[in-house]
This record gives structure tokens, sequence and C-alpha cells, in this order.
């Protein structure tokens, strides 16, 4: 059987199915060429991350496809209902990357509230002649510990989330319309454990409580964030955005930090990427980067080597 990774696979999960019997291609197919090279080469399964769309037009046209395989979370960019009312395997891989999607929120929290965004702009320009302007411009930062974060989404990612804030001692409020509480585990390095259950609330409270604010919520169908939503929260919030572009309007977000309303944005998703508008990386009070999440070789490796699992026993047995 062949394999079609058009947004590329570990070696760890190439490794494994090839071990398991399966021909992996690697090569990166253009979007619209994509069609006559399933059907030319007889494609079995497609592997996708979030830059391939896999789309009823496609399905159809490609009577080969057995299996569409997505590396990572979200699947909004595949037409899951119709591959599988057409006999189609859908897969993901919902747990691989939250520890790394996680640990970004927070390497933008922490940039943010130091203006190491800033700072790592401007030393290299200035350091050597401005060096004691800087560092009083520099040195009104924050603290985490004791603030409250806001997690919006309290699924997989948004556990992982409370797990590093709870962690480095903050209060944590969570929302989310299906989850109504979780146990949130902190595992150390010794062996010992803690457990810590949060209670979600209501979202309008979250808003009006949380210091920061962090989305982890699935595409949706208009914004969760608008000038209303960021109206109703604190002076001086920040706000983070590691899950999808469309979730929060970037033109309200952008005239709030202007007003003094928001004090700092950390955006790894965008509405119009992969070209993202150009008040937002020009921003000096948004922290960015180019939808990264889950992209660490940890996460990959795990990614790699679920959905050789997966297949493994789907397409095998």
């Amino acid at each position: 059987m062949k394999i079609l990774a058009n947004d590329g696979i570990s070696k760890s999960g190439l490794d494994a199915l090839e071990k398991g019997g399966f021909e992996v291609i690697t090569v990166k197919v253009a979007q619209n060429q994509l069609e006559n090279y399933i059907n030319e080469h007889n494609i079995d399964a497609i592997l996708v991350r979030s830059a391939t769309q896999v789309r009823q037009e496609l399905i159809e046209a490609c009577p080969s496809l057995k299996l569409i395989g997505r590396g990572g979370v979200g699947l909004d960019n595949i037409d899951v209902d119709y591959a599988e009312d057409n006999g189609l395997l859908v897969i993901n891989t919902p747990e691989a990357s939250s520890s790394s999607v996680a640990e970004l929120v927070f390497a933008h929290l922490f940039g943010m509230v130091r203006f190491l965004h800033s700072s790592n702009r401007e030393m290299p320009l200035e350091g050597d002649t401005r060096f004691n302007a800087l560092k009083k411009a520099y040195s009104q930062g924050t603290e985490l510990r004791g603030k409250t974060i806001g997690i919006i989404g309290f699924g997989r990612i948004g556990q992982e989330v409370a797990k590093i804030a709870i962690g480095i001692g903050m209060h944590v409020l969570a929302t989310d319309d299906d989850v109504k509480s979780a146990p949130i585990t902190l595992e150390f390095f010794n062996g010992q454990k803690a457990v810590f259950t949060i209670e979600t609330i209501d979202k309008l409270e979250l808003l009006k409580e949380a210091d920061f604010i962090t989305l982890h919520i699935p595409d949706q169908e208009d914004y969760i964030i608008t000038e209303s939503e960021i109206d109703t929260m604190k002076d001086g919030v920040g706000i983070i955005n590691t899950s999808r572009g469309g979730v929060l309007h970037e033109v309200d977000l952008v005239k709030a930090i202007e007003r003094g309303k928001v004090q700092f944005a950390g955006l790894d998703v965008f509405e119009t990427e992969p070209t993202p508008a150009v008040q937002l990386l020009m921003n000096p009070e948004i922290s960015l980067t180019p939808h990264i999440g889950a992209a660490t070789k940890e996460a990959q490796d795990r990614i790699g080597l679920e959905l050789a699992k997966q297949i493994i026993t789907l397409l095998r047995n």
C-alpha cells in the first residue's frame, strides 16, 4: 500500500510505516496537482497537516483513497463527513502536540510580560549606545505568579495550559461549553503527583476576571473575541491565540491595543495565513510566531508514531 505524506512525517513515523510494509512517499505535491498525483500513483492514504486541503472534490475524484490522516488536532482542512460517508477512514493525533502548544502559550506570555519581544529587537540596534535608557524602558515587567489566566476551551491543550499555570503559581479559570470540570494531574520528576480539579465557569465571568486570556478552541463560524468581549475584560489584559485564525477579531484587537485596553497579544495563528495582515506584523505590542504551536521535535515524533500505529492497525487488519 502507498501512503503520500504530503505535509511531511517524522523519521520515526516513516520508519514505523515502512517496517509495517507500507511504501511512504514524502514528495510535496502542490494542491492543484494532488488529484492527478494520487490517481497516477494509486495512493491508498494521504497524510496532511494544516497546509494541504482534502475537500469533497478531491475525495470524489480519487477512488483509490482509503484513509486520510491529519497530523494534529483540528480537522477543519478535511471534509470529514463526506469522507466517512463514502467509506474512508479519517484519523488524527489529538494528544500528540498538546504539550508543545501549551509551552508556546507561555513562551509568548513570559516574553511579553518581560518585554523580550521588544528588547530582542532593540538591543542589537541600540544596546551599546542606549543601554541605560533601554534598561529603564524594560524594567517595568510583571510576574505571572499570582496572576489569573483565563482559558477559553478546556480540552486537551487547554488542560495542558492549566498544568503549566498551576505549576508556576497562577490562578486558573476555564470555560468550555462541553467540559464542566477536569482533573489536572501534575507529574513531578521524582514520581510524585498532585491532582487539581478545575470547574469551568461562564465565559463572561472569565473575561471579567482574567489578567491573561488564551484561546484553545476549534474553527468557528464566527468570532469568539470581538470588541464587545474585549470591552468586558480588565484594562491591560494580555491575549494569546494559538488555536485558529478567525476566532479572534484582529482589527478589534489592534484597536484595543492602540487605545490601551489590551496591553499585548501573542499570536501564532492568523485570519489570512500565510499572509498575515501588516498591521499585526508591524505592531510592537504583538508577539508573533508563524503557526508553530505543534512544531517541536518531540511533538512531531509523537504525531508520526501515532499516525503509523493507527494506519497499521486500520489498514493491515
